[in-house]
């Protein structure tokens, strides 16, 4: 009984270590360098993940652009734009949660505008109806007897 409870034990601790994810640990030459870096990691989203930035993503690929914005900002010195354009580049305008504005992606941006203005005209056009004139006795009747048939 002791035995069979210790290797559960050796098991559930053997599990626990294998589900820990690995933390990145990145060396940083200033602490403006580090903020520039958390900043830029959470502006872009995971290409794997739905709606993950890369900060929260534990997937292989977030790992991996972790990975090379470090090393665009502390190797190469790049600005934050050269690091957007560099991903961007690579993985089009889904890695940014705000999609810049050009001819492909104004119906993205423009879209909610439009719905919004083709509502208002549609509830004005509704409420600018005149109203119907109240039924002559004869056709309330009529009426009447179409609803009592059985």
């Amino acid at each position: 009984m002791i035995v069979r409870c210790l290797g559960a034990l050796v098991l559930l601790a053997g599990s626990a270590v294998w589900a820990a994810t690995p933390v990145d640990v990145y060396q940083f030459p200033d602490a403006d360098t580090e903020a520039r870096y958390r900043g830029l990691i959470a502006e872009f989203r995971c290409p794997l993940c739905l709606n993950t930035n890369l900060a929260g993503s534990d997937a292989p690929i977030a790992q991996d652009l972790r990975r090379t914005v470090h090393r665009l900002l502390v190797q190469d010195g790049a600005s934050d734009a050269a690091v957007r354009h560099f991903l961007q580049e690579r993985y089009g305008d889904f890695v940014l949660y705000d999609p810049p504005l050009r001819w492909d992606t104004a119906l993205l941006w423009l879209g909610p505008a439009l719905f919004l203005a083709l509502g208002v005209w549609a509830l004005l056009r509704v409420l600018r109806q005149p109203a119907l004139p109240p039924l002559e006795p004869e056709q309330r009747d009529e009426l009447q007897r179409l609803l009592d048939e059985p």
